[in-house]
């Protein structure tokens, strides 16, 4: 068995963007953690046949190979920037081309960010209801981040740290006694 993937997708249009931030921060301190190959992608880097695809075999090349990366991830790490209390709609459009099936079971840890904390419960009302439909398990711990737990786009907020540590070790139950743990070999 090779060494399992965690994938981050985030459904930010914006480069540099905090939601891309935060996911793939959560995927490095995952991967730090537990040995996890890492690929984390945004909505730049699905393009522009999103917009126009009706069906999965519409999507050109470059979109297929992440919906592919995203279903056959071992975790996922989920994160959506905030427009007004929920995600943006061609994220959910990407969401909307996988099968339910393809996401059954699979591990999944949600993030968002918004300009403030009036969009903290995105998490709990937007993105943890659409993975359920899938029946994926989404991690307890969800983790939200606002304009203030950045500096130059990148995490710097140690509250922040501190939750997506603990969403982080949420993982165990999922691969304990199957990948060795970077910290527990030290």
């Amino acid at each position: 068995m090779g060494t399992p993937k965690i994938v981050g997708m985030a459904g930010s249009f914006s480069r540099p963007s905090k939601t891309t931030s935060l996911v793939r921060h959560v995927a490095e301190r995952a991967s730090s953690r537990y040995g996890f190959d890492v690929a984390v992608y945004d909505m730049i880097d699905v393009g522009p046949s999103l917009g126009s695809a009706l069906w999965r075999n519409q999507l050109d090349e470059k979109a297929q190979h992440v919906l592919q990366e995203i279903v056959a991830a071992d975790i996922l790490v989920i994160g959506a920037p905030t427009y007004k209390g929920s995600y943006p709609g061609l994220f959910k459009h990407l969401i909307d081309l996988i099968d339910p099936h393809e996401l059954k079971s699979k591990p999944i840890l949600i993030t968002a960010t918004g300009g403030g904390d009036r969009h903290a419960l995105m998490v709990e009302h937007q993105l943890r209801p659409l993975f359920g439909f899938f029946m994926a398990h989404t991690l307890p711990t969800a983790v939200y981040a606002s304009d203030r737990d950045f500096l130059d786009y990148a995490v710097a907020s140690q509250h922040l740290s501190k939750r997506i540590d603990e969403a982080v070790s949420e993982v165990d139950v999922f691969f304990a006694g199957r990948v060795p743990t970077r910290e527990a070999a030290e």
